[in-house]
């Protein structure tokens, strides 16, 4: 799986450029498109990133089109409108609490593409399973945020490499998102929104706190 991606030519193959001048950008221009094809790229990419178990407890709802944002702008707060409306896609994150019912399937693959021996699935099977099948919902909430708010900073990093920049924002209604969304609220948990596209103006500079006022060393 990793090679598909190595072996892409991306836009923007500098990590200093990706990672240190990357900006959210709340303003983008809405004349520029991007196609279905390269969203779903974009989302395969950033799936690389590591879960918890392998679990990958995280689903995707995409805004491309006007009737689907109006749908969303309805619980949007409007301080986060000027990214709804005029990226040409925002992607909505949300963790899944049901990824460990397909665990089995998921490390089956994985024995049978002779990745690992059938004593590390037995072994797999007997100790993070159980975890997972007697967790209670916060447990399995947590867990789910965690992969999905790894998963949400790679996506960012994949957008510039791809020649865009980003916007995360979750300035909206969580009480309603997901039912919003259309998808099961028992299930899903909103994480969060990554408007993409082409800057419609420029980023606004910030600064950063010094850093050694946010780290202690544990003696």
């Amino acid at each position: 799986m990793r090679e598909k991606f190595l072996a892409r030519d991306y836009v923007n193959n500098d990590y200093k450029d990706i990672v240190f001048n990357r900006r959210s950008c709340r303003r983008f221009d809405p004349s520029q498109s991007i196609s279905r094809d390269e969203i779903v790229e974009m989302l395969d990419e950033a799936t690389i990133t590591p879960s918890a178990c392998n679990l990958q407890s995280w689903h995707f709802v995409v805004v491309d089109n006007e009737e689907a944002r109006n749908k969303v702008k309805a619980i949007t707060m409007p301080f986060n409108y000027p990214q709804l409306e005029t990226a040409p896609v925002t992607i909505f994150i949300l963790g899944d609490t049901h990824s460990h019912k397909v665990y089995r399937e998921v490390w089956t693959k994985v024995y049978e593409e002779g990745k690992i021996t059938k004593e590390k699935l037995d072994a797999i099977f007997n100790s993070f399973l159980p975890l997972y099948e007697k967790a209670d919902r916060d447990f399995l909430i947590k867990d789910a945020t965690l992969d999905s708010s790894m998963l949400a900073m790679q996506l960012l990093l994949v957008a510039r490499a791809h020649g865009y920049e980003a916007n995360a924002w979750a300035g909206y209604n969580s009480k309603d998102l997901v039912s919003t969304l259309e998808l099961d609220s028992e299930r899903f948990v909103p994480i969060m929104a990554i408007s993409i596209g082409k800057p419609g103006e420029g980023p606004l500079e910030s600064t950063r706190y010094d850093v050694n006022s946010k780290i202690n060393f544990l003696a």
